[in-house]
């Protein structure tokens, strides 16, 4: 016979895998990027606030748009648009496993991932004419 303590850890940890979807349980809400520049030591913004100079890795929420800039004085400004897609593989997992993996991974945009985990700006030196 199960003793209390043990029905009701199993209890909780079904729970737990039942009402959480794949994505959710797997691999969280946010991601990491990492941003460097040539020449380094540039400011990035991330949708238009400061968060650093690179090299610097970022925890994003996914699913989210950024628009991440990187500011060095003498040099012309680089804008990227960090996106997003959907993984099919989570999608899948969620309808083999039930209805509530999907609903809370489609609520989340847990099972969203960035299409780059590393970015690269080449800052140009400005010319003589955009100073």
């Amino acid at each position: 016979m199960i003793n209390a303590k043990k029905l009701l850890l199993l209890l909780l940890l079904s729970n737990f895998l039942l009402f959480t979807g794949c994505a959710t349980l797997f691999s969280g809400s946010k991601d990491e990027i990492d941003l460097s520049s040539e020449p380094s030591g540039a400011q990035v913004l991330v949708n238009g606030a400061d968060r650093g100079k690179t090299p610097l890795n970022l925890r994003l929420k996914k699913g989210k748009e950024y628009t991440i800039e990187f500011v060095k004085e003498g040099y012309e400004k680089k804008t990227w648009n960090l996106t997003y897609s959907i993984g099919a593989g989570w999608i899948i997992l969620d309808i083999l496993s039930g209805l509530i993996g999907v609903i809370i991974d489609a609520a989340t945009g847990n099972w969203n991932s960035a299409d780059y985990d590393s970015y690269k700006a080449n800052l140009e030196v400005k010319s003589s004419e955009s100073k």
